[in-house]
Order: C-alpha cells, then sequence, then structure tokens
C-alpha cells in the first residue's frame, strides 16, 4: 500500500461525500455546511459551485449534470450548471446528510437533526421519475451508504449505532432484512462514510479515529490506513483505473484542527473499486 497523499490544503470546513464519475472527468465532493459542490481540476485546483444553503451528497445525472442532496430535500443541476431545487419535504431542524445511487439510478439520501437528536433522521429515495418515498424512519445521522459488486446486499450507517448495517436488495422492491454487518470498536471512532471495492470489501471512514478501517463482507477488520486528520469523513474509488482510494476530512466543531482537517487525501490500497452509479432522473 502507498503512502497517504495531501491532494489540497484545508479547502472544506466540513468535507464529504467523495464521488469519480467518468461524465466528469474526475472527483467531486462537498463542502457540506457551505452548500458548496467541489471540484479537482488537474492542475489541482479547487472549483467551487454553490448549490444551496447544505450540499450532502451529489452524484452524477445519467444525462448529464448532478443530482444533489440539499438542506431540506433534492436539487438538480443541469450539464451547464442551472440549479433547480425540487419541493422541499424535510420536517424544520432536520438536513440532509449522506446517500449513494442504487443499480437502478435512484437516489437515496438521509437525513438528521441540525442538534443530531435522536431519531429525527429517516432515509429518503429518489425516483428517476421525480417521485420520493420514506424508506427508513427513526434514524439519528443518516450517513454511508453503498451496494454490493452484485448489487443484491447494500450497507449502510447511522452513526450513532456504531455499526454498519446490511441489506438485501431487490431492483423493484428495494431494501429489506436489515441485520449488523460491521460492529466498529468504539476505540476506533464511529463509522462515518463507506464505500464497496470490486471484491466486496467494505471501506469504513472513521470520525474521530484518523483514520479508514477496510472490512470482510463477514464485519472482520481487514486493513487500515492512518489520516493526519481525526474526522475522517467519507471515501471513494476513482482515477483512471479506480485504483485512487480518495479521502475527505472535516475541520466542524474543533477549536484547533489539525493542519490536514478539511483537506482531500488520495492512497493506492491495492484493489479497486466499483464505477458509479448515476442517477436516472
Amino acid at each position: 500500500m502507498s503512502d497517504v497523499e495531501q491532494l489540497t490544503g484545508p479547502c472544506a470546513h466540513h468535507g464529504e461525500g467523495p464521488v469519480w464519475a467518468e461524465e466528469w472527468g474526475g472527483l467531486r465532493w462537498v463542502d457540506m455546511l457551505a452548500g458548496d459542490v467541489l471540484a479537482l481540476d488537474p492542475s489541482g485546483q479547487v472549483i467551487r459551485q454553490h448549490v444551496d444553503e447544505v450540499a450532502a451528497v451529489v452524484r452524477p445525472r445519467a444525462g448529464g449534470g448532478m443530482a444533489v442532496g440539499v438542506s431540506r430535500g433534492f436539487a438538480l443541476v443541469d450539464a451547464d450548471g442551472r440549479v433547480t431545487v425540487l419541493p422541499p419535504f424535510l420536517p424544520p431542524g432536520t438536513r440532509m446528510n449522506e446517500g449513494a445511487c442504487d443499480p437502478q439510478g435512484r437516489f437515496y439520501a438521509g437525513s438528521m437533526a441540525y442538534d443530531a437528536a435522536p431519531g429525527r433522521g429517516a432515509l429518503y429515495r429518489l425516483s428517476p421519475g421525480g417521485a420520493v418515498d420514506t424508506v427508513l424512519e427513526g434514524v439519528t445521522i443518516s450517513n454511508g451508504l453503498a451496494w454490493s459488486p452484485d448489487g443484491a446486499t447494500a450497507y449502510y450507517v447511522d452513526t450513532p449505532t456504531g455499526r454498519v448495517d446490511a441489506f438485501d436488495h431487490d431492483p423493484e422492491a428495494g431494501l429489506s432484512g436489515r441485520r449488523p454487518a460491521v460492529i466498529v470498536d468504539e476505540r476506533y471512532g464511529s463509522p462515518d462514510g463507506l464505500t464497496v471495492d470490486a471484491e466486496g470489501f467494505l471501506w469504513v471512514a472513521l470520525w474521530g479515529g484518523g483514520a479508514v478501517h477496510r472490512y470482510t463482507p463477514d464485519g472482520r477488520l481487514d486493513g487500515r490506513i492512518e489520516l493526519p486528520a481525526a474526522q475522517v469523513t467519507a471515501c471513494a474509488f476513482g482515477g483512471d483505473d479506480l485504483g485512487d482510494l480518495y479521502v475527505t476530512t472535516s475541520r466542524f466543531g474543533m477549536d484547533e484542527p489539525e493542519p490536514g482537517a478539511g483537506a482531500l487525501f488520495r492512497v493506492r490500497p491495492g484493489v479497486f473499486g466499483l464505477p458509479t452509479a448515476a442517477y436516472a432522473g
């Protein structure tokens, strides 16, 4: 495994949700509470696009542009950059957080209360036709979401549980059969964003733990990458061969953040990722 490389300065107050897409020609992620989608151009410059009060999670659209989880719901961004915020539906005092698209192109995004009050969040699904369904209720901090290589299993994090849960995934019916898949020992921090590699192993960012862990599908710790920032938020594979692991970090709530807090990092872990599923709407 190669060394961790810091690609940017502390460009995000609360960096989250890296995603690589060929449609974009590279990597995008969010400065969540600034409401900005960030892009890394070939020169290493960080380019910002403001979307809403919150930009929680971003995914490519199959026809071009982006789908974004925002402060009170979802927004669609055209290929020319025009932002359309869809009708809001989140209860007051809550906002979107993390999410991902399933293999069928439906956009799942979860919410949380601004004060992280227990049980006030939920997981929602935006269909290609624009309908929004509530998939899961009683969530506290809806976080990482990713699918297995065959699309039959979804992995999901509600951070305060200290777990990654697995769901059966049916192309028509969606998610069912929730059960624990990974238990994160609290000495390692709290599970945040996650991704799945081409071998079906889980990569979990550890908030407060300064690391990303690799777990087997049956929940065993298989590897660890340490970062020079405690608040590690999310990770995603990218690069031309999907062999680079990009990792986001945060300065949120820190009186004296580390120099790397809020920066974007990259490492080549020796395994490869899966292509990003786009929103089909």
